[in-house]
């Protein structure tokens, strides 16, 4: 029987110019679920006729109740979890002017600084994200 395939997209929540010194990105620690506790960057699934972009900007507005520029692609995370492939689509997004991050859906959120990225548990998926935050030299 073929593995289940989940198609998602993530955003790197930046307090700053994406690849600028100081820059931090915003992490989420998951409060349910097999890997709840670990710390993820913040999405969702897409829906049907849903570019990526616009599938992100709809979910950061649900899970943490802002508006967002969706920037720069990062990468994309092919990574095979126990019950499914996952399929993750990341990208660099900012913060419209005023808006600070509700936590609807997680536990817990950090800004973490490049030398901080080791801090947290992440999901196995998004450890993918963080090399590829290192070797763009974000912060």
């Amino acid at each position: 029987m073929p593995m289940k395939r989940i198609e998602v997209v993530a955003g790197v929540i930046c307090d700053g110019v994406p690849h600028s010194a100081g820059t931090r990105v915003f992490a989420t620690q998951r409060g349910y679920g097999d890997y709840k506790d670990f710390w993820e960057f913040p999405g969702g699934k897409m829906e049907a006729g849903e570019t990526p972009q616009q599938a992100l900007a709809r979910e950061l507005k649900e899970e943490l109740a802002v508006d967002v520029s969706v920037g720069e692609f990062i990468c994309t995370v092919d990574y095979d979890y126990p019950a499914f492939h996952l399929t993750m689509h990341c990208f660099y997004c900012t913060l419209a002017q005023g808006c600070a991050p509700k936590l609807l859906e997680h536990e817990a959120a950090r800004w973490l600084a490049a030398p901080e990225l080791h801090s947290v548990n992440w999901l196995p998926a998004d450890i993918k994200v963080v090399e590829a935050l290192k070797s763009t030299k974000i912060g």
